[in-house]
């Protein structure tokens, strides 16, 4: 990591093998890695999450049988993971949204 990266603080989840497969692990672990070096990614990779915050995001890594998504904010100087969860459902669950958003707020204080 350099100077110039960007820490991950970790609020809640964690990406490890098991649940993850090795090949999820490593490509959740190659987007972070960008993340941290000030690359903002698109789809399919991430896409914007405004209904959990301004400068939130998820990340999207395939796995053998399920699908991750890794809830971030970009912030001045850090990325901040807000949640890791396996997505069943075509649309993230209002729960998952709610949760992230009060994380948010307590971070932002």
């Amino acid at each position: 990591m350099s100077d110039n990266d960007k820490p991950l603080v970790w609020i809640q989840g964690e990406v490890k093998t098991p649940p993850f497969s090795a090949d999820a692990r490593i490509k959740a672990g190659f987007l972070l890695r960008r993340l941290q070096k000030g690359e903002l990614l698109e789809l399919p990779d991430s896409r914007p999450m405004p209904s959990v915050g301004k400068k939130c995001h998820e990340l999207r890594v395939n796995d053998k049988n399920k699908t991750w998504r890794i809830i971030y904010f970009i912030d001045d100087d850090a990325i901040v993971i807000l949640d890791v969860f396996a997505k069943k459902t075509k649309k993230t669950p209002q729960e998952v949204i709610d949760v992230c958003k009060k994380r948010l707020t307590r971070y932002k204080q």
